[in-house]
């Protein structure tokens, strides 16, 4: 299993707890990424919005992919997952930039393409927002042009949404034979893409036999299409404690409503912007992503049960939240991560490591 956590260039994952004490500054997650990779994550994912929609739109945020660049100097080890919204970016010219910093992390950058929910940062920003399926529709050409100009020395595409012309990008990712590229989605037009173009699934959380569920759907795509199989990431809230009644005693605190409702607004946005398969909860507004559904709130015997459940259903890497992020991470990393590997070394049927192919 890898485990990998989303920086808090928002300043927080709880709607409900205005102080996380997680700033959204360049010192506290510079510092918190340089840690993580000393005590054992894998990976972080770069969320990139212009706007807060967890501490509500007046809040900073931090711009993705400065951050990434900047990180990616600083650190040795994580791999770096920045979210890309094609409709914020020309394809050609985020390639080169994504190989720039791919050359500067030495190989460790990856992409989690994300095809835009939200109407009025857009409108904000002056992007164009398009419905649904039609953002996925120009997805679909966007990372033809990405591909495209990463792969081949020159390279031309016409389509409804992007056109280029022998196009030379050099010098080419580190990556081989591409950066990593992960999406996420539960529409059937989301899900069709991300089985043809993408390399790897990542889903919101729920138990893992829904997981089971959505892992065999996309698996059988990958066949039908006769292409490799995927890899499998999914979102997670992690609370552990000495007990049990701890545990829950803090996930009672980070699920009252009433504290603050700053971003209610965005997230009702966020709900009519997309086509999920399930409705949501009052639960699931408190934590983004759905993270509560996945069960990581126990005692460490308890998350490790439970990541073992994951694991037999096929995941192979967690995306997890935390809060206060830097102190639940050295405590996550100290009664889970470390146990697990000792768990794994001892039986090595229960290890399913994944490391990101890296050219030489």
């Amino acid at each position: 299993m890898r485990y990998g956590y989303w920086l808090p260039v928002f300043g927080g994952w709880l709607r409900n707890v205005e102080n996380e004490g997680m700033e959204p500054t360049w010192e506290y997650n510079s510092r918190l990424a340089r840690r993580s990779e000393e005590i054992g994550f894998d990976l972080t994912l770069i969320a990139e919005l212009n706007l807060n929609d967890i501490k509500g739109v007046h809040a900073p945020a931090l711009d993705a992919w400065s951050t990434a660049a900047a990180l990616a100097a600083v650190t040795r080890r994580l791999e770096l997952m920045v979210a890309v919204r094609p409709t914020f970016h020309l394809p050609a010219l985020l390639a080169k930039q994504a190989a720039n910093i791919d050359h500067i992390s030495g190989g460790r950058l990856s992409l989690n393409v994300v095809s835009s929910w939200w109407a009025d940062e857009a409108r904000q920003y002056g992007v164009h927002f398009e419905q649904h399926d039609d953002r996925y529709a120009r997805t679909a050409e966007w990372l033809q042009v990405l591909n495209g100009v990463w792969s081949r020395d020159q390279f031309s595409f016409a389509g409804k949404y992007y056109r280029v012309e022998d196009t030379m990008l050099q010098p080419k990712p580190v990556s081989r034979p591409r950066p990593t590229l992960y999406a996420g989605g539960e529409s059937e037009a989301a899900k069709e893409l991300i089985a043809r173009e993408c390399d790897a699934y990542v889903m919101h959380g729920d138990p893992p036999e829904r997981i089971t569920s959505k892992i065999a759907d996309l698996s059988s795509r990958r066949e039908r299409m006769n292409l490799p199989p995927m890899k499998f990431g999914v979102a997670a809230y992690a609370i552990v404690r000495e007990t049990e009644d701890e545990a829950n005693r803090e996930l009672r605190r980070i699920t009252d409503v009433k504290q603050s409702a700053a971003g209610y607004g965005n997230y009702q946005e966020w709900l009519a912007g997309t086509q999920l398969e399930q409705k949501v909860s009052l639960e699931d507004y408190s934590v983004s992503n759905r993270g509560l559904r996945s069960g990581l709130v126990g005692t460490a015997d308890q998350v490790l049960a439970r990541i073992a459940e994951f694991e037999a259903a096929g995941v192979d890497l967690f995306l997890l939240q935390f809060s206060p992020q830097l102190e639940e991470m050295e405590r996550f990393a100290e009664t889970v991560i470390a146990r697990g590997s000792s768990l794994s070394r001892e039986s090595p049927s229960l290890g399913n490591a994944w490391e990101p192919s890296i050219g030489d």
